[in-house]
């Protein structure tokens, strides 16, 4: 089969590109039957793509990736390029990894399409700020319901989620799952170094982390009061939270400034933003960090919570997702709207060294079930069930 794949998430560093990116190039690993074309709309970060696929470049004013923004939108012009790329004949299979990156086509293709989660049709306001972008969100993913002949998600939790907000037979979503990277594993080396250190980083004191976005829906704010009322008791003098995460340039709905004000009203010398880190320096803070709180109102997978896993870091995350069935007793979880109990699961874990070492071989284990690998072999499955079918005249 031929299979074309809309590649434009790829540019994105956060959930949806490092998804997109380690399930593709995992899934051409097993491969060697169906032949791949990634359509791409950028030129910078091409080792990005799996090195042994073939790839059409359809330019653009602007990558997708950044004019998709929460108060933006591709123009039309690049809209209708990318469409025409995707619809051109002999394409067997068509992929969209996302919504987000979504573009009508005309084509006799089988489409299959990812939904990763319905954060923005949960908590609109959170995501898209003003009513034209969510009257485009809500057109673009309607189109997409309406072409799409498989429907792909990536956990139980957020197929429950589609099914009953888009109304589908859960029976006719399939689920890829993710998994943590491999360079996201314990080193024996944990010293934070000097790059790091330049940053504000405080080597020597009980690092609390967060890593993801500062959109509303992340729920950082909640965390950042949860530490107010923690270092306002006898014994956490010396923790420090570490922020991680593009704040300058970030593509999606951002409450950087207000959290950043909050941050130097109330918690100054107790809390920093680090902006975007690579994996290997992230590596580094995980392996040192007393533990990682993933507070979001709602997740479809969670996935800094797994790397954090695989480091062999302490989780506290939110009960909205599917951390509570992957992680278990490993993980610590609460309601995302409580900050005394967000703060009790803080004093629980920074207090205790054995509960901290419980949590590290508990979530260790619970990852090490998860693997790319396994998911590109999901992926797989659901491609070979089309092989057959024919597609329409």
């Amino acid at each position: 089969m031929l299979i074309g794949i809309d590649a434009t998430v790829f540019l994105n560093k956060r959930g949806y590109g490092r998804h997109a990116r380690a399930l593709f190039t995992n899934l051409l690993k097993l491969d060697s039957n169906n032949r791949y074309v990634f359509f791409i709309d950028f030129k910078e970060d091409l080792e990005e793509l799996p090195s042994n696929a073939s790839w059409q470049y359809v330019s653009a004013s602007k990558p997708a990736s950044k004019a998709a923004r929460a108060n933006g939108s591709r123009s039309i012009k690049d809209l209708l390029k990318m469409s025409n790329a995707l619809s051109r004949p002999g394409f067997d299979i068509l992929i969209f990894p996302t919504v987000y990156s979504y573009v009508p086509v005309r084509s006799r293709a089988r489409k299959i399409l990812f939904i990763h989660d319905v954060i923005s049709e949960t908590y609109p306001g959170m995501t898209l700020p003003g009513f034209g972008s969510r009257w485009l969100w809500k057109i673009k993913t309607w189109m997409a319901l309406r072409q799409a002949d498989i429907l792909l998600t990536v956990s139980q939790y957020s197929r429950s989620g589609i099914a009953e907000y888009f109304r589908v037979d859960p029976r006719k979503i399939g689920v890829v799952g993710e998994a943590p990277d491999g360079v996201f594993k314990p080193i024996t080396e944990i010293s934070i170094s000097q790059e790091l250190v330049r940053k504000g980083i405080d080597s020597d004191r009980r690092l609390i982390l967060y890593v993801g976005g500062f959109g509303p829906h992340k729920n950082v704010r909640t965390l950042l009061r949860a530490l107010q009322e923690l270092i306002g008791q006898p014994g956490f003098e010396d923790v420090q939270l570490v922020l991680v995460g593009e704040n300058n340039a970030e593509t999606f709905y951002s409450e950087f400034q207000s959290l950043n004000e909050f941050v130097n009203d109330h918690l100054k010398g107790f809390a920093i933003f680090t902006g975007y880190l690579m994996d290997e320096q992230l590596v580094q803070l995980l392996n040192r960090a007393c533990v990682l709180v993933l507070p979001s109102w709602l997740e479809g997978y969670g996935l800094p919570a797994i790397e954090a896993a695989a480091c062999g870091c302490p989780v506290i995350a939110t009960r909205c997702s599917p951390l509570p069935e992957i992680l278990g007793d490993s993980a610590l979880f609460f309601n995302p709207g409580e900050v005394n109990e967000l703060a009790a699961h803080l004093k629980t874990v920074l207090r205790s060294e054995d509960t901290r070492q419980r949590m590290r071989q508990g979530g260790l284990q619970a990852v090490s079930k998860l693997n790319w690998a396994a998911a590109a072999n999901q992926l797989l499955d659901v491609l070979q069930s089309q092989a057959n079918i024919e597609t329409p005249a």
